[in-house]
Order: structure tokens, then sequence, then C-alpha cells
């Protein structure tokens, strides 16, 4: 990915919003879905035209490569790693994420209560799939979590 930094958006008609994706040094920091992107965004971003692809329908696009940032505390960054890792077109439940963390035990209900906040809590949402998660809630807006879940048949 590009080494630029800064604020990127792109109208998308299937979302009927912006996307919008911030970048420090190469790394993605942030994925957003307002009804305006911030002042002074660009458009041409190489990540925006992987996700114009995939929202199109391109089931082939995947985002694996992509440098996230992810600044939290580290159970939260382990629960998002292994959701980064739900493939295209398949979903897990909140249990099943905790029981594919390695540091969570899904029994316990503290472990459960961390999935969701990871998920709620998830900086860059499309990118690190929260939609793919069926019974959690998702960083994106409801909205925006169904039609990517509909564009997967989810």
């Amino acid at each position: 990915m590009e080494e630029t930094a800064g604020i990127y958006a792109r109208e998308s008609t299937y979302l009927g919003r912006y996307v919008q994706v911030g970048i420090a040094s190469g790394r993605v920091i942030s994925v957003s879905f307002p009804e305006r992107p911030d002042e002074g965004y660009e458009t041409d971003h190489e990540l925006l035209d992987r996700i114009d692809r995939y929202l199109e329908g391109v089931d082939s696009v995947d985002f694996d490569d992509v440098e996230i940032a992810l600044t939290m505390p580290t159970d939260q960054r382990a629960v998002l790693e292994t959701v980064r890792d739900i493939p295209y077109g398949e979903q897990m439940t909140v249990g099943q994420v905790a029981r594919m963390t390695s540091s969570l035990d899904a029994e316990n209900d503290r472990d459960e209560i961390l999935v969701r906040t990871a998920l709620d809590e998830n900086p860059v949402p499309l990118l690190i799939p929260d939609h793919r998660v069926r019974d959690g809630p998702s960083a994106a807006p409801p909205e925006i979590e169904q039609k990517l879940r509909s564009l997967e048949g989810l």
C-alpha cells in the first residue's frame, strides 16, 4: 500500500454513503462510513479502488495484506486478529470467535464481553470484517453492516 498519510474518501452508491479511510505511516488507522467526509479528504488511493471492487461484488478481493495499526489493549487486538481471518462469505458467532482466540475462554462471560467490546470498538470495520460475526455488534452503522452482510450472502 502507498506510504502516504491522510484522509481518503469516496462515495459508494451501493452503501449510500462515503467510505472514509485514515492512513498514517502507511498503515490504516480508521475506516468509517460518513454521510459527508471530513474536510480536506482526497479521493485517489489504491485501497479505495480495492474497496470499490469489493462493493461491486468481486468476491476475490480481500484485504489480508493491508497494514492496519491497532492501538488497543492486547486482548482486544487478539480478538480482531481472529475476526480478520474469517473468510469472505462465512460467518462465526461470538462464542466461536472466543474459542478461536487463543488467549480467551469461550465459557467465561468476561471473555464474551471482551469479544463484543472489541467488535464494537473495531477501528477498521470492513478491513476487519466484524459484519461476519452474526450475533455480535459491528463498529459500522447498522444499515452498512446489513449491506455488507447482504453483499456476501450472509
